[in-house]
């Protein structure tokens, strides 16, 4: 419980936040704000059919500097645009409405990105909150976002739910939720369909990742409509672990799951348990790529290399599938104890090799079609992960 002082404080900060950004967006209808008594937390409420726009003038954006866990940036080095909406160190913060819209009008955004004529800095966020605890964000259409729609940084308990996420297919590296070196994060009840990924496990870029050393842990992801992939990485450099996956619907992406890595990143991806998905109209179910991504500048040691472990993916459906699945790992850090049993995927090719693995290492049970050899391995079964725990997270069985 914290003191009034600093409920006050961060009600202050979400004060700050919620007008500081009004010259970042248009306005059209209303929207409601109230301020609660100091025994509860902070709201930015939407109200139905109330849309805020994003300017797509960059002028109306503030800059802000780069995150520490990514060095010099991501898509341009230097500063970056703040987000639409953001706020850093705050505390017990909902941003929640009656299925009200923020439309960040991405596709100017898109275009200098694709054009190669972004002005000199990175494209902005719809949400982010970085260093925060205990944050909802629910009942909230998001559309059109420059790059991310929601960016939790260094947070802690952040929980999304009932919100919808949509991006044309061809919106250039649009992301629905970026939790990103954060831990305790709960996603459930949402629709998502975006250019690139439905929800992308990060936590920082090779060296810097790994010098800030915060990862992404206890993360659970469910009940959720997604026509994108949900992706682990590729930047990791700070690990990801402990998330448990459980009753999504995967459709129309050009892949359902994938792992990403590349040597340098350190890091490591482990302990995901993934139960219960159905998939339709999925060119590669399940990706798990050590080749992905590129490095922020030539300081990142090549020596650095990820470790990918203790995976499981059990009970899915898959119809209209194209490759089941294509495990790419790193011949000086195979990945291994990749586990999957009780998959059943409708393959819609003539295809002979409706697999491919290198450098992967893992055991299958009830697998259709029959998985490669590498992962037919009994002895590797030991190390298999179980969803099946009373207090929710993996355990060896």
């Amino acid at each position: 419980m914290q003191s009034k002082s600093m409920e006050k404080k961060a009600m202050g900060c979400v004060i700050l936040l919620l007008t500081k950004v009004v010259r970042n967006f248009m306005c059209r209808r209303k929207m409601a704000y109230r301020k609660f008594q100091s025994d509860k937390p902070s709201h930015s409420l939407l109200e139905k059919g109330a849309v805020i726009l994003g300017s797509q003038d960059p002028s109306h954006w503030d800059v802000v500097e780069p995150l520490p866990s990514y060095g010099p940036g991501t898509e341009l080095p230097g500063k970056r645009y703040r987000s639409l909406v953001n706020g850093y160190m705050l505390r017990d913060v909902v941003i929640t409405g009656d299925n009200g819209t923020i439309d960040g009008q991405g596709s100017v955004w898109w275009e200098w990105f694709t054009s190669h004529s972004l002005n000199y800095y990175s494209c902005p966020h719809l949400v982010e909150f970085v260093s925060s605890e205990s944050i909802l964000v629910s009942n909230i259409t998001f559309l059109n976002a420059p790059a991310y729609n929601i960016h939790p940084v260094y947070c802690s308990h952040v929980h999304i739910h009932h919100i919808t996420v949509y991006a044309p297919p061809g919106s250039p590296y649009t992301v629905g939720i970026v939790p990103d070196s954060s831990d305790n994060v709960c996603i459930e009840d949402c629709s998502i369909s975006m250019g690139y990924d439905a929800i992308a496990l990060k936590s920082g870029w090779d060296e810097y990742g790994i010098a800030y050393g915060r990862p992404t842990a206890n993360v659970h992801i469910g009940g959720s409509n997604f026509s994108s992939s949900l992706a682990f990485g590729s930047q990791m450099s700070g690990g990801i672990s402990d998330v448990q996956v459980q009753q999504l619907h995967l459709y129309d992406s050009l892949t359902g799951i994938e792992f990403r890595t590349t040597k340098g990143r350190g890091g490591y991806i482990k302990e995901i348990a993934i139960s219960d998905v159905d998939m339709l109209n999925i060119k590669t179910a399940f990706g798990a790529n050590g080749h992905f991504g590129s490095h922020p500048d030539d300081k990142f040691d090549p020596d650095a290399l990820p470790l990918v472990a203790k995976i499981t993916i059990q009970n899915i459906i898959g119809t209209n599938i194209s490759m089941a699945g294509n495990f790419t790992g790193i011949e000086e850090s195979p990945f291994t104890s990749v586990c999957l049993s009780n998959v059943s995927l409708s393959i819609n090719s003539a295809s002979s090799s409706p697999w491919q693995c290198s450098y992967v290492s893992g055991f299958s049970e009830s697998v259709f079609p029959e998985p490669c050899s590498e992962l037919n391995n009994p002895d590797a079964s030991s190390s298999c992960f179980s969803l099946l725990k009373p207090n929710g997270r993996a355990a060896v069985l």
